[in-house]
């Protein structure tokens, strides 16, 4: 019922900014939790940022990263500074339709596809 699609990775140099996108279709997501998750080579996925009743930043990107809404549009966004090559991996958005913190642990309804982060330096 819900599409997500990630968008604005790439790659940049230690340091450097980012700005991930996640448009939502099929309903409007306003009321879901949201959150980022990332996963890098030969390693299991783990939250990022989550946005639900309140935001949760993991310690590895706290102060760093920030992830807000764009109601009107539908659409997530992980602003992501100071990357350092430990970020590269490939992000995904999630959003859960139950508006709380479970999404923090992986659970949720909709999944995008992924979107490549490569750090070097």
């Amino acid at each position: 019922q819900v599409q997500l699609v990630e968008s604005g990775g790439g790659l940049v140099q230690t340091g450097g900014s980012l700005r991930l996108s996640c448009a939502a279709s099929g309903r409007t997501i306003s009321l879901y939790a949201v959150g980022w998750f990332r996963q890098a080579p030969g390693k299991e996925r783990t939250v990022v940022a989550t946005s639900a009743l309140s935001e949760y930043y993991a310690d590895s990107v706290k102060g760093r990263f920030t992830i807000s809404r764009d109601n009107a549009k539908n659409t997530v966004f992980l602003q992501m500074n100071s990357l350092q090559p430990e970020d590269t991996a490939v992000y995904y958005c999630a959003a859960d339709r139950s508006f709380s913190s479970r999404i923090a642990s992986g659970r949720a309804d909709y999944w995008g596809q992924g979107t490549q982060v490569t750090v070097s330096s």
